[in-house]
């Protein structure tokens, strides 16, 4: 498989490009389907199912009883999944940076302010606490 199947259309191609998705990290499996359905899905391997090697991530398709048409929709399908991984990377790095810059900045002068004022009061209540004479 030195391309992409012939049925994935011209912009499904240019989405797993983007995605940096070679057709080679894509595995793909005609089976039997399971379920209902009687000798019909017995007989047809008509599910699809695609794994992308590198991630792991696995569609499995028997929406219809074509096998091209779930073939296209499982394509589709992986590419959405994909899609959905990268995004959902990109939102955890900005996230973290997001985290470390909010850490990172400096106090508002309320914020020293009510901080010095606690402070103070621990002092005032540790300060009640004394030794203990042993002369009652």
């Amino acid at each position: 498989m030195a391309d992409f199947p012939d049925i994935v259309e011209a912009s499904l191609r240019k989405r797993f490009v983007s995605l940096g998705v070679k057709p080679e990290d894509v595995e793909e499996q005609f089976i039997r389907g399971a379920g209902a359905g009687g000798q019909k899905i017995n007989k047809t391997s008509s599910t699809v199912r695609l794994r992308h090697l590198p991630t792991g991530v696995e569609i499995r398709c028997q929406r219809e009883r074509n096998q091209s048409v779930n073939r296209l929709i499982a394509w589709t399908e992986l590419a959405a999944k994909l899609e959905s991984n990268k995004a959902a990377e990109v939102n955890a790095a900005q996230s973290e940076r997001e985290r470390i810059r909010r850490q990172k900045r400096q106090k508002s002068r309320g914020q020293k302010v009510r901080m010095i004022v606690a402070k103070k009061h621990r002092a005032k209540h540790k300060a009640g606490r004394g030794r203990v004479s042993g002369d009652w």
